[in-house]
């Protein structure tokens, strides 16, 4: 007489759903890796189809970049002439280390600007941007500035600050000199008072006038 055939226990059951089902997670944990590590080109990819700028010219101007890298499509049959000014709403220095240079449009370029403050207090200040001619502002692309950021100075302490800039080929001809103006101002905070002599000798001074 045969035997029946042993039908597996309610344990080797459990254990093999369990073997199936780490199958399955094993499965889908490899089709999640190599979906993201698919993700970046595909990204790209579409980025580049769609015509999409995903990274700014900072961004892609990575520490240890040469000039001759970032300077390809330099045209050296123009040269502009680039004006710096500042002006400070307060009591500091405020100015930049040259008055004027040269450019080519697309060279990679930089300015120092320096501040110092003078006061006996500690400050907060920023600084706006503005250009001259209007039209050249679109054209005019700061890669590196300190305008980007408040910065909060010590009593008598003095800063030296880069602006690094690439004027786009694309600005119009006609065009051949790019004033870049800052206005320093103090954020949340006031022109401190005069001091008591001088603040004294005023009130004295307008009786006398009387």
């Amino acid at each position: 007489m045969s035997s029946e055939p042993t039908r597996p226990t309610a344990e080797q059951v459990r254990r093999a759903d369990n073997r199936r089902m780490v199958g399955k997670l094993l499965v889908v944990a490899l089709m999640m890796f190599g979906f993201g590590y698919a993700l970046v080109p595909m990204y790209d990819a579409i980025c580049s189809a769609l015509g999409i700028n995903v990274l700014s010219r900072s961004e892609r101007a990575l520490p240890g970049m040469s000039d001759a890298a970032a300077n390809t499509q330099v045209d050296r049959s123009r040269t502009i002439t680039v004006e710096f000014d500042a002006n400070a709403r307060g009591p500091w220095d405020f100015k930049p280390a040259v008055r004027s240079m040269q450019v080519h449009p697309g060279e990679l370029s930089t300015v120092m600007y320096e501040f110092r403050n003078v006061q006996n207090r500690t400050m907060a200040a920023q600084a706006i941007p503005s250009y001259a001619p209007k039209q050249a502002m679109p054209h005019f692309n700061k890669l590196e500035c300190f305008c980007f950021s408040e910065y909060t100075l010590q009593p008598g302490e003095a800063k030296n600050w880069p602006v690094v800039f690439v004027i786009d080929p694309k600005l119009p001809k006609d065009v051949t000199t790019i004033t870049l103006s800052y206005t320093f101002f103090e954020v949340g905070g006031k022109v401190p008072a005069a001091p008591a002599g001088q603040a004294a000798a005023k009130p004295a001074e307008q009786a006398g006038a009387v």
